[in-house]
């Protein structure tokens, strides 16, 4: 097939687009800056310049297409009003399925994140699970998958909606502060580490986008993507230890006087446009549920997450080492 990646230059994206290729399709990227996408253009896929906010990139991108798998997002970023978080999040996707329609494209996938979920409170959450966004990226992401349906149902187009758990392998950079600070002997503990954490290694994740985009009795539906263990923070950490040949972290401290430091460094930093050095979202990951069934996935999409957790992590750690970072 003739295929679209937004977002084709991040961690996951960079991914998909080397996994679409490979499985036979004809890859196209969009990217804010072509100039930074040698390394796409190396292995031959055809790089484009647009963006997400720029309906005519996006209706010259998707011509010739059959399918577009979405994964450009503006994620958390200090400073960045809510306008800027809509525009991509939300207003940017709906623009994307129209542009789509317009041109013909078969089917639209759309990365959303469990994050919609929010704190589990009776784990495994699945795709029916209640909608309860924390923050303003999570709250984007609520509203992109709805105008998304919404812009897909005008237009009589499929949509597909995936929702990954967090997203680690090599490349990943958002979860070296406890991969990395695990095998660094770096990690703090906050609280007794006994919530959930859920996992999706990154080629895994590929090929369940891929499925996204192919099975015909996928169009209209929507897809937790996640690996298939699930184990709690305090598992997670004793395992990637393991794996690294270190001691787990002993310390273990209370979560209440960190949360309360985060919100008064982001009071403080907030007004400047300055990354607080800890914020209350960063403490919250210590006291919230992430677990997730993947039942229907695996029913309808064939999704058969292949790279264990152990495997995965030592994988990771590798890439870390080969960066010099640990």
């Amino acid at each position: 097939m003739n295929v679209l990646v937004t977002g084709a230059t991040g961690f996951t994206g960079s991914h998909l687009v080397r996994r679409l290729a490979a499985a036979g399709d004809t890859v196209r990227a969009i990217v804010r800056r072509p100039e930074a996408a040698a390394d796409l253009r190396a292995a031959g896929i055809d790089v484009v310049a647009g963006d997400l906010t720029d309906a005519g990139s996006l209706r010259r991108a998707c011509a010739g297409i059959d399918v577009v798998y979405n994964i450009g997002a503006l994620y958390r970023t200090a400073g960045l009003p809510a306008s800027a978080y809509r525009a991509v999040n939300a207003e940017g996707v709906a623009a994307l399925v129209r542009a789509a329609a317009a041109a013909g494209v078969r089917r639209v996938v759309h990365c959303s994140t469990v994050g919609v979920h929010g704190d589990v409170e009776h784990p495994p959450a699945n795709e029916d699970a209640p909608l309860r966004p924390g923050d303003i990226y999570q709250e984007t992401k609520v509203e992109g998958e709805r105008l998304a349906s919404q812009a897909a149902a005008e237009a009589g187009m499929e949509l597909v909606i995936a929702r990954p758990s967090g997203i680690y392998g090599p490349g990943d950079r958002r979860l070296f502060k406890l991969l990395g600070g695990v095998a660094r002997g770096r990690f703090l503990l906050l609280g007794d580490g006994r919530i959930f954490y859920h996992l999706t290694y990154v080629e895994d994740l590929c090929d369940g986008f891929r499925l996204c985009g192919t099975v015909p009795g996928a169009a209209g539906r929507t897809y937790i993507l996640a690996g298939g263990e699930v184990t709690t923070l305090r598992e997670l950490i004793a395992i990637t230890a393991d794996v690294a040949g270190v001691t787990p972290p002993r310390l273990r401290l209370p979560v209440w006087p960190f949360w309360i430091a985060g919100a008064v460094c982001e009071a403080v930093c907030a007004p400047f446009g300055i990354t607080p050095p800890i914020y209350r979202r960063r403490v919250d990951f210590f006291t919230k549920s992430r677990a997730f069934d993947i039942s229907r996935a695996r029913a309808e999409l064939g999704f058969a997450p292949a790279v264990g957790l152990r495997d995965g992590i030592g994988r990771t750690l590798e890439w870390y080492r080969a960066q010099d970072w640990i």
